[in-house]
Order: C-alpha cells, then structure tokens, then sequence
C-alpha cells in the first residue's frame, strides 16, 4: 500500500523547492521595458489593474485570466489596451524555472485572437468607470504541470491632452535594470520609472496546470506566490521614500 506520510514528505520537500525557485522566476533576462513615456504617481499603477486572477487547470482543462481596468484619473482615458503574456514556466516536481516550453504551453485567447500574448482593447474609459474582463487560458493534454508566469501591461493617451502613457509589470524587465531601478546607492528602496521607461508598475499572475490531487491542495500556494512576487515589487520600494520620476 502507499505511505502517505511519505507522499506528504516529498510533498513538503517539493513545496519548499518551488517556492525557492519562483524568486528565479523574476530574475530571467526578458526585454526591457519602453522608453519615452511620463511617470503617473505610484498608486495609480495599482488603481489601474486591478482583481487580476488566474486558474488551476489541469492539462487539458481551459479556464479564464480575469482583470478589471479603472480610470483613476481626472481626465477619460482613450485608446486603452491591456496586453497579457505567457512569459516564464517553473515546472513541478522538480522545480527547473525557465523560459516557457515550446510545446504544450499554455494559449491566451481572445474573440479575436490567440496566442501567447494577447491584447484586449477596451475603448475610452470615463473618469472613475470600471472595466471587467478575462481572456480565456487553454492548456493540451501534453502541457506539463508546473506554474505559468502571466505579465501584464496597459496602454492609453490621456484624453485632456493626448499624452501617452505605458505601465508594465516585472516581467517585462532585466534583473539588472530592476535592481539599478529600485535601490538607491545608499540601500534604500524607491522606484525610479523612468530608468525603467515606462509609466507605472502593474501586477502580475500565474496559470497553475497540476496533475493530482496533492496538486491541487498545493496549487493555491504555488499561485499566491507567484502572485507575491509580482506584488513584491510595491512592497520593496515602498518600504522608505522613493520617487516616481526617479532622480537617483
């Protein structure tokens, strides 16, 4: 018969690992951010992207990345879009972080188009309007367990003068480029966007695709911490006085 005291021993063991691993997740080399757009004060990346969820899937299985877009701002937005990218993969068990497998990955898609990375575009905002939306995740019977780094990104002009503006999430960024952008010589925390480039700081996300029932049970920690480290970023250079447009 199985011992499930054993199957609890590697379960723990595998958990520690995963969540070891998922701090890897925000170190991969990805593009960096764009260059040329304002800085908004800090909390309206927050205010911005907001109820960001994703499933427990198992392969096979289809769900949806659900996220709502709010004008927090004086003016109505125009030309809002949010783009939603299958960025990096942790497999488990096993725990090897890493670029997205070719095969099997997860797919986003939309009414309109899928892949990868998809854009949503909502239109204008009105100052204080809420937009709820989801884009649908579709996994294959081949898609390997393990969870499946989301990142995020929103664009619009601000209708009152039609300035650009662009916020991305910490996928989008160098580990390099994030550190020089976040500390301060002294080892202070701030956030200086624009050596970053862009507009604003969004949260990020996580697809877990599990293949048994420990999996399932482990999957809510797995997400949520993924989850955090995406957060972990506000929590970093929010820790002491920093700075939105960034003199360092």
């Amino acid at each position: 018969m199985p011992d499930p005291s054993r199957d609890v021993r590697w379960g723990s063991r595998a958990l520690v690992a995963t969540l070891l691993s998922l701090v890897l997740v925000v170190s991969l080399p990805w593009p960096a951010g764009a260059t040329g757009y304002p800085p908004l004060p800090l909390e309206f990346g927050r205010q911005l992207i907001g109820n960001l969820s994703a499933p427990s899937l198992a392969p096979g299985a289809s769900g949806d990345v659900g996220f709502s877009v709010t004008d927090p701002l004086s003016s109505s937005i125009d030309s809002v879009t949010i783009t939603l990218q299958v960025y990096a993969f942790n497999g488990f068990p096993g725990n090897a972080t890493s670029s997205v497998p070719v095969s099997g990955a997860p797919i986003l898609a939309t009414a309109t188009a899928s892949g990868p990375a998809v854009n949503v575009s909502l239109g204008s905002l009105p100052h204080g309007q809420v937009y709820r939306g989801s884009v649908n995740v579709l996994t294959s019977s081949s898609t390997p367990a393990g969870t499946f780094a989301v990142r995020t990104a929103l664009t619009f002009t601000l209708a009152s003068n039609g300035t650009a503006y662009r916020l991305e999430s910490r996928g989008w960024f160098t580990d390099a480029l994030w550190a020089a952008a976040t500390e301060l010589p002294n080892g202070s925390a701030t956030l200086n966007l624009s050596e970053l480039g862009v507009s604003g700081v969004t949260p990020e996300t996580a697809v877990l695709v599990t293949t048994s029932d420990w999996d399932w049970v482990l999957g809510g920690v797995l997400v949520a911490a993924v989850v955090l480290a995406g957060a972990a970023a506000w929590v970093y250079f929010r820790r002491g006085p920093g700075s939105t447009s960034g003199a360092r």
